[in-house]
């Protein structure tokens, strides 16, 4: 008889979990994953903005660095002279160093200049010459004095009671001296450090208008006309000439057809170009010559503005003696000069029984 074996409870339960498994699917480990991690690029620092190239201090007439100076040279009075600017007069001495000149028409079709010292003080200038009857209104906002050498009384006293401060030979003021390398009267010269002594109470100007920086955000340079000529004809006798210097990036001064200079040898040059038609009216001949005026109080003129190599059209006006001449483009927006040296032309676009023209090249 067959005899049949019994197994434990416990083996067989362990028969049929090694069963199980090993009819179980095999378990594949997934592979083991590796990271490595790259050192980062060295890229250095943050580079650091470009530095604001707008001075922290700057001269209020030409918009050049004033950093450094003491608070005695940034408040100095501007000084205004008359200076002559005849065949028999050029070269003049040191005129290149004026912040802002003007360029007028006075009698018999020559013109005359009012140069505006502040930022650069040369030792001496001239020739000086007389006043006219225009000339408080332009440096009535350069809050200075006056330089002249004389003038008709009436001129003297006209522009006293404006409350212009006035410094001239005729009058009694001291640092004016001749030259002996012109004939009178073509050699009135004058020291400015005298001029100064002669000016206590009075301070630095407000700027007249504002400065691009940089360069390139100047008005005429951002929404003007290329132009590398600027002619102007005041007269057979005032016939200036501005040559665009790429290589110098400046305008370059020739009267007629010959180089501006100075005593020294050195080209009058200026950074911005500023031409306004002018009406001029002559004066009645009661004490004293007939002579042309130029009218600077205006609601509302036409006129150029030249920065760098670029031009564009604006409106001038001014409306009281001390009161800053306002610039605005066509749109009323105030016009951005460059800095640098100013020149100003008044052309006179009627009063002087002649045609003037200003043409652009």
């Amino acid at each position: 008889m067959a005899k049949h074996r019994v197994l434990p409870a416990a083996a067989i339960a362990i028969a049929a979990v090694m069963v199980v498994v090993a009819c179980a699917p095999e378990v594949v480990a997934p592979p083991a994953s590796t990271v490595t991690l790259e050192p980062r690029e060295n890229r250095g620092a943050v580079p650091s903005p470009p530095p604001d190239p707008k001075p922290a201090v700057a001269w209020p007439l030409s918009g050049a660095d004033a950093a450094g100076l003491t608070g005695e040279e940034l408040n100095r009075p501007a000084i205004a002279i008359k200076i002559e600017n005849s065949a028999d007069a050029r070269p003049q001495s040191n005129l290149y160093r004026a912040d802002i000149v003007y360029e007028e028409y006075v009698e018999y079709g020559i013109s005359r200049l009012v140069a505006v010292y502040h930022s650069d003080l040369p030792e001496t200038v001239g020739p000086i010459r007389s006043m006219r009857p225009m000339d408080k209104n332009i440096a009535g906002q350069y809050v200075g004095p006056l330089v002249f050498s004389g003038a008709q009384g009436r001129f003297i006293t006209d522009a006293r009671n404006s409350g212009q401060k006035l410094i001239a030979q005729d009058i009694g003021s001291y640092g004016f001296f001749r030259v002996n390398t012109k004939r009178a009267p073509h050699n009135l010269h004058g020291t400015l450090a005298d001029f100064l002594a002669q000016s206590e109470g009075l301070t630095a100007p407000p700027p007249p208008w504002e400065y691009a920086y940089p360069s390139e955000f100047a008005t005429a340079q951002m929404e003007g006309s290329p132009v590398a000529l600027v002619d102007i004809f005041m007269s057979g006798r005032a016939q200036p000439k501005w040559h665009w210097d790429a290589a110098q990036g400046l305008w370059m001064r020739f009267e007629n057809a010959d180089a501006h200079v100075d005593a020294n040898g050195t080209q009058i040059s200026a950074s911005n170009i500023v031409v306004l038609w002018v009406d001029v009216k002559y004066t009645s001949r009661q004490g004293g010559s007939s002579v042309p005026e130029t009218i600077m109080i205006t609601d509302g003129n036409p006129g150029y503005v030249v920065s760098g190599d670029r031009m564009i059209e604006v409106i001038w006006s001014k409306s009281s003696r001390t009161a800053v001449i306002e610039i605005v483009t066509l749109d009323g927006d105030p016009v951005v000069l460059l800095p640098g040296q100013t020149w100003v032309e008044l052309v006179p676009r009627s009063g002087v029984g002649h045609k003037t023209s200003v043409d652009f090249e």
